[in-house]
């Protein structure tokens, strides 16, 4: 008989049955994993700008710049205090690269040769430490750097006129509170001065009683 033969070449080609076939049965997990959630210590705060940039420290020993990491910089605002603090993570490890606060005695300016970089000084925390560094920042664009740096001014004299409306109410409330001391210190004298009036007026009385001679009888 021929080989080809398509009912005996079926035969011979028909795959045996896998020992592994899949019954439908359901097997449980022997661990149940919970979901955790993950907090960032962002949650409080807006966004007020988000760019992709690399991040340079000035290294005072060894006197030049050393790359700190490329990622994403952020502005910052806490929901409830107004404070705003500049951001930025490495983009794969999300490793924190700078983390300080905006401050108004703080100012940006344009790296010298280059309009994609600008420099800045900070006290900075993200080692865990509070730092003096000097940073440069470097952008794909000249406008991404420009928006930087605009937003970092403006933010800047934002804490500047907070602070200012801070300093006016802390005044205001010093004030309040020396009147009030004056307004119950002058009470507690006018009391004092009452009191000893009433008290000179009792022992006069108590004198002039004494003084008077008892009736003579007849």
């Amino acid at each position: 008989m021929s080989s080809a033969d398509p009912e005996h070449r079926e035969e011979d080609e028909a795959p045996a049955p896998a020992d592994d076939e899949d019954t439908g049965a359901q097997v449980a997990p022997i661990v149940k994993l919970e979901e955790v959630a993950v907090t960032t210590g962002e949650e409080d705060e807006d966004v007020i700008l988000d760019l992709k940039s690399k991040l340079y420290r000035f290294d005072k020993d060894g006197n030049q710049w050393k790359e700190r990491g490329a990622g994403t910089v952020k502005f910052l605002k806490h929901k409830a205090t107004g404070k705003v603090r500049l951001l930025m993570r490495q983009s794969k490890t999300l490793k924190i690269c700078a983390n300080h606060l905006i401050l108004a005695t703080m100012s940006v300016q344009e790296h010298a040769g280059n309009d994609k970089s600008c420099v800045w000084h900070a006290r900075d925390f993200a080692d865990g430490e509070l730092k003096d560094e000097l940073f440069c920042i470097r952008f794909p664009s000249v406008e991404n750097c420009k928006s930087f740096m605009e937003t970092f001014q403006e933010v800047a004299e934002s804490q500047k006129k907070e602070e200012g409306e801070e300093g006016s109410a802390a005044a205001g409330l010093l004030e309040k509170l020396s009147v009030e001391e004056k307004t119950d210190a002058k009470k507690k004298d006018e009391k004092s001065e009452e009191k000893e009036s009433k008290t000179q007026q009792e022992t006069k009385a108590d004198a002039e009683k004494e003084g008077e001679e008892p009736a003579s009888s007849a």
